[in-house]
């Protein structure tokens, strides 16, 4: 094992090369380190911003063993890395962060709410559903409407469906393929809010003003933050966010996604074990963004401010709309984000453009 804090100059590597990692990998540059990518596709964003890549599937022996060997620590960038690829890494003595714990949590949806509900950060009363029979006694006990959702894996609406009337189990039940899921009851909500936050290798936790965001179409079209809450509902989200990361013995950046209540209510609607599509707003409205927090965790250093300099409106851009680059980067007030795809598929993350508002 390495000694921390890490210099400048060691080697960051990165499971996954999509935009978080392209993000992650400058943002290491910018502290000095080298930075060496794992991904299955060749010519991946991160990879053209970073030392090296090894093309590879992510659960491949040979290429984790040699990541572990070029690398000083190790961190992943999505959540859908198997969590024994993470746990292979630590076997073999390489420094991993998040650990394969927090990432084993945030891959299972009913481990994920079990989890939360254990260290006090409320949710959605839930079931698990592995039958037909499991999903209807679930109708019964939670009542409809309620959200459908596979265990494991599904992200930006995939996996997931709503079911209105009983009679509707069993088409819910075959169009997420039968596959083990949770019911959740539904939330009458004011609105989603995410927090972003770090913890450091000494324990301690930074925490980003809460954030405002809407959807389109199940994916996040814009953040706005610091959101307009008091200061007691910030601090509420200050108290889950320190509860889930210490809980989970964290090192880095979590995404908290929260539905806002009323009368002070906030409950978890999940946690992303990484730097988070909620958070590119700190990209310009901090001193230290989520990306170089991120950094500055997994190698040992010291955490960096959290506070907001400027409020600022994030909006993503998906498939076609990235074509707007040359009207976007005329803005005064914009700074564009562009992720170096090469296709841009509808519904696809392409970009994102942080506007100071």
């Amino acid at each position: 094992m390495p000694d921390l804090p890490l210099p400048p100059g060691s080697t960051l590597g990165i499971l996954g090369g999509g935009q978080l990692g392209r993000m992650l990998a400058q943002a290491a540059e910018r502290l000095g380190f080298d930075v060496v990518i794992l991904d299955p596709q060749p010519d991946c964003p991160a990879a053209r911003v970073s030392r090296a890549q090894i093309t590879a599937p992510y659960d491949d022996p040979d290429a984790l063993q040699a990541l572990g060997r070029l690398c000083d620590v190790v961190t992943f960038e999505f959540e859908n890395v198997p969590a024994a690829s993470v746990e292979t890494l630590a076997e073999a003595g390489a420094l991993v962060a998040p650990g394969p714990t927090a990432l084993a949590v945030a891959q299972d949806r009913v481990d994920e709410k079990t989890y939360l509900n254990a260290v006090g950060a409320p949710t959605v009363d839930f079931a698990a559903v592995t039958t037909l029979d499991d999903l209807t006694a679930a109708i019964d006990r939670l009542g409809l409407p309620a959200l459908l959702k596979t265990r494991r894996e599904g992200y930006d609406g995939k996996g997931q469906v709503w079911i209105r009337d009983a009679s509707d189990a069993q088409a819910a039940f075959d169009a997420i393929g039968r596959r083990p899921a949770v019911l959740e009851a539904a939330a009458v909500f004011n609105r989603e809010l995410s927090v972003i936050a770090a913890r450091g290798r000494d324990g301690a936790v930074a925490v980003y003003p809460l954030g405002e965001n809407v959807h389109q179409n199940g994916v996040l079209k814009t953040t706005t933050a610091p959101a307009a809450v008091d200061p007691a509902t910030q601090g509420r989200a200050e108290a889950i966010a320190a509860a889930v990361l210490d809980g989970l013995d964290y090192i880095g950046v979590m995404g908290i996604e929260l539905f806002d209540m009323g009368s002070g209510e906030l409950l978890v609607n999940e946690v992303a074990p990484r730097v988070h599509n909620t958070g590119h707003w700190t990209q310009d409205g901090c001193v230290c963004d989520q990306f170089e927090q991120h950094v500055r965790a997994v190698v040992g250093w010291p955490l960096g401010p959290s506070n907001a300099h400027a409020r600022i409106e994030m909006t993503n851009l998906l498939g076609d709309e990235v074509d707007q680059w040359r009207t976007l980067a005329a803005e005064p007030n914009a700074r564009l984000h562009l992720y170096g795809k090469h296709d841009a598929r509808p519904g696809r993350k392409m970009a994102h453009v942080n506007r100071i508002l």
